[in-house]
């Protein structure tokens, strides 16, 4: 997290909010039932953020079902390729637009810098608008690679160039690809 720019450690400005956060650990296990690896993830205790102070919106759309359905339809019909890819730690890649400060994490207290917090960059886990800002991080990207979003459904976008279409829809951080040629992922 430190890598990717989560956050910087901080003083506590006079009168910000502070929320928490807590360690979800999680055991992997392979198909015989045994332990594969072992699983932690930073949560950040999105319960104790206040309304117009650490966060204004968290509406985050998802595609419509009709928009799935018409797609798969078309691909049928086309005999197009479809791919469906899971956007891993992809709520961890939103940039957020408040700011909001959070406790250093159990386990990876500074000892020279206990008295400082964490002053978020990126989304975490747990944040009331964390897919609401991974939803704006993927919309600018796709924009900026050529994609177009569709009018009638916000999670629905669309390429088309000389020799390639692909729909591309978007389900929470999930993507579902409907193309008549795929490029490599």
């Amino acid at each position: 997290m430190l890598d990717a720019g989560t956050f910087e450690l901080v003083p506590l400005p006079a009168g910000k909010n502070l929320i928490s956060c807590r360690w979800v650990f999680k055991l992997k296990l392979n198909a015989d039932g045994l332990v594969d690896r072992h699983k932690a993830r930073l949560v950040a205790r999105g319960f104790s953020q206040r309304f117009g102070v650490d966060f204004t919106h968290t509406f985050s759309p998802v595609v419509k079902f009709q928009s799935i359905r018409a797609l798969l339809a078309i691909a049928a019909a086309e005999d197009w390729e479809i791919h469906q890819m899971d956007v891993v730690t992809a709520y961890l890649n939103g940039d957020l637009d408040h700011e909001i400060y959070m406790t250093q994490p159990e386990g990876f207290i500074e000892e020279t810098n206990k008295d400082l917090v964490c002053l978020l960059k990126k989304s975490l886990y747990g944040l009331k608008q964390a897919g609401r800002s991974w939803n704006k991080k993927i919309h600018d990207v796709l924009v900026k690679l050529g994609f177009q979003r569709m009018e009638a459904d916000y999670c629905v976008y669309q390429f088309i160039d000389k020799t390639t279409v692909i729909w591309l829809c978007l389900y929470v951080d999930d993507l579902l690809l409907f193309s008549n040629h795929l490029p490599a992922l």
